[in-house]
């Protein structure tokens, strides 16, 4: 089962975690469920950014991102060339590590 490498962020994970998921789950399924309680303002529809991540190894083994991601990710806080929505990166079969950024583009916090 692929690994998911979280590095520290000082609200969600501020020691950084490890968690595995299968493929075919989508990184922000697999954070949720391992009590790391991402932003999804939206409810993982791809209708905002809050579930923004950078990642920082393993972008290949994820799904490609379809256009309705990729013209939200352009609102998206810290943008950079190997960010995704997690609610629509799916897990293939090679870990990943990602980057939470520090700010969304949200206001108020969803209480998820």
């Amino acid at each position: 089962m692929p690994v998911i490498k979280i590095l520290p962020h000082a609200e969600y994970c501020p020691e950084g975690a490890q968690i595995s998921a299968p493929s075919g789950t989508s990184i922000c399924e697999a954070l949720l469920d391992n009590k790391i309680n991402i932003e999804h303002a939206c409810d993982m529809s791809c209708a905002c950014t809050t579930c923004h991540v950078i990642v920082r190894e393993g972008l290949s083994s994820l799904n490609e991102a379809e256009e309705t991601e990729e013209d939200l990710l352009d609102r998206a806080w810290g943008l950079e060339p190997n960010s995704r929505l997690s609610c629509q990166a799916f897990m293939g079969k090679q870990d990943v590590v990602i980057e939470i950024p520090k700010y969304t583009i949200n206001h108020a916090k969803e209480n998820h």
